[in-house]
C-alpha cells in the first residue's frame, strides 16, 4: 500500500512539475527564452486564490478567475519590462532578470501576505476516498487528469493548427514571420502571459494539499525546469510525461528511503539523464545550417 499511495502521489506532484515546465517550453517555442519566475508565478496564483477566497470570502470560482487574471498580468510584465529590453538587443542577460523578478515578487509577497504558510480548503482535499486500506483525496486523481488534458491541448495546438504553426514561424524566422502578417511581439507576450497562467493553474490545484506561502514556488520552479530539460523542452508531451515519472521516482525515493534522500537522488537522477541524453528524453538535436 506504501508504493501504491507513493505513486499516486508522485502523479499529483509530477503534474504540477509538469504544468510549470509547460510553460517553460511555451515560451521557448516561440521566443528562445524562458521565464526563470515561473516558480513565483506558480506562488502568486496559490495566494491571489487564498486572499480572495478565503480572506476576503469571495465565491471560490471567482477567486481563481482573479487569481489567473493576476497571473496572465504577472506574464505581461515579466515579458515587457523583464525579458524584452535584453532579448531585443540580442542579451542573454534576461536569464538573471527573470531570476531577479521571481526574487523580488516573493519579497513583496512576504511583506504583503506574511510569512506563515496557511491552508487553503478545498471540497476535493477534505474526504478521501476508501480504497481497501488506502485513503486518497479527490484532488490526487484530478491533478493529472487535468495536467495530462493541458499537454494534449498544446499538442494538437502546436502540430495541428494555424496557431501553432504561426508560433513556430515565429521562432524560426521572425522577419518572414512579420511579412506573414503575424504580430511576432503580441505572439511573444502572450505566450509568457500562458505560461503564468499554467503556473497559477498548478499553485492552485496544488495549495489545498501543501500550504500556501511565499516561497512554496521556489523548488517546484527549479524541478520543473529540470523536468523540461530533461522531457525535451519543445515537446509538450515530453515535457509532461517527464513530470510524472519525476513526481513518482521523487514521491518513492522519500517513501523508501526517507526525505533526507530525496533531493540528492532526484538531482543526482536528472544529471545522469542528461548526460545519457543531452537534448532530453523526448528532444531532438538542433540542425543548424551553414
Amino acid at each position: 500500500m506504501l508504493i501504491v499511495s507513493s505513486i499516486i502521489t508522485g502523479l499529483g506532484l509530477g503534474s504540477m512539475y509538469g504544468l510549470l515546465a509547460l510553460g517553460f517550453y511555451i515560451t521557448y517555442s516561440v521566443s528562445q527564452t524562458v521565464n526563470f519566475a515561473q516558480g513565483s508565478s506558480m506562488m502568486l496564483g496559490a495566494v491571489i486564490c487564498y486572499s480572495v477566497g478565503v480572506t476576503h470570502g469571495w465565491p471560490m470560482p471567482l477567486a481563481m478567475a482573479v487569481a489567473l487574471l493576476v497571473c496572465a498580468g504577472w506574464g505581461w510584465i515579466v515579458e515587457r519590462f523583464v525579458v524584452r529590453p535584453f532579448a531585443s538587443r540580442g542579451s542573454n542577460s534576461w536569464l538573471m532578470a527573470t531570476v531577479a523578478a521571481g526574487i523580488v515578487l516573493e519579497n513583496v509577497v512576504l511583506f504583503t501576505f506574511g510569512k506563515e504558510p496557511r491552508s487553503l480548503p478545498s471540497p476535493l482535499a477534505q474526504e478521501p476516498i476508501l480504497i481497501g486500506d488506502l485513503g486518497i483525496y479527490p484532488l490526487q486523481f484530478l491533478i493529472p487528469v487535468v495536467g495530462l488534458a493541458i499537454a494534449f491541448g498544446l499538442h494538437i495546438v502546436s502540430k495541428r493548427t494555424k496557431l501553432g504553426k504561426a508560433q513556430l514561424a515565429v521562432v524560426q524566422n521572425p522577419d518572414a514571420a512579420r511579412l506573414l502578417g503575424i504580430d511576432v511581439k503580441r505572439a511573444i507576450v502572450g505566450a509568457f502571459m500562458v505560461s503564468t497562467v499554467f503556473a497559477g493553474v498548478a499553485g492552485i490545484l496544488i495549495a489545498p494539499l501543501f500550504n500556501v506561502a511565499s516561497d512554496m514556488g521556489t523548488l517546484f520552479g527549479i524541478k520543473a525546469f529540470a523536468v523540461a530539460i530533461i522531457g525535451g523542452i519543445m515537446s509538450p508531451w515530453g515535457v509532461m510525461i517527464a513530470g510524472l515519472a519525476y513526481g513518482v521516482v521523487e514521491a518513492l525515493v522519500t517513501a523508501t528511503l526517507g526525505s533526507v534522500y530525496t533531493q540528492i537522488m532526484t538531482f543526482a537522477l536528472v544529471i545522469v539523464v542528461l548526460a545519457a541524453m543531452p537534448n532530453g528524453i523526448f528532444g531532438k538535436a538542433e540542425v543548424k545550417k551553414v
